[in-house]
């Protein structure tokens, strides 16, 4: 595992109907380099994506968008929507 990216935050803004593996697949790239992953939403509890065709699994929601601030993240994540 790399620690290229230790001690950087990564908000990841969605809410439900994002493309479901443009959302999961860079979010364990990010914390496998080491980065800590945060999804935010305006939604709270769980968000559901899309799966090419179908719905996919409810993914967690960590920090509501209205307690998010931008100060405490380094980068940005806007997965895709369908």
């Amino acid at each position: 595992m790399s620690n290229e990216l230790q001690n950087r935050r990564v908000a990841i803004l969605a809410t439900d109907g994002f493309e479901y593996l443009e959302l999961t697949k860079p979010k364990q790239a990010l914390e496998g380099a080491g980065a800590k992953t945060e999804v935010i939403s305006p939604k709270e509890g769980a968000i559901k994506g899309w799966d090419v065709d179908k719905w996919g699994d409810n993914v967690p929601v960590n920090v509501s968008l209205n307690a998010a601030s931008p100060d405490n993240y380094d980068a940005l994540l806007l997965p895709g929507e369908c």
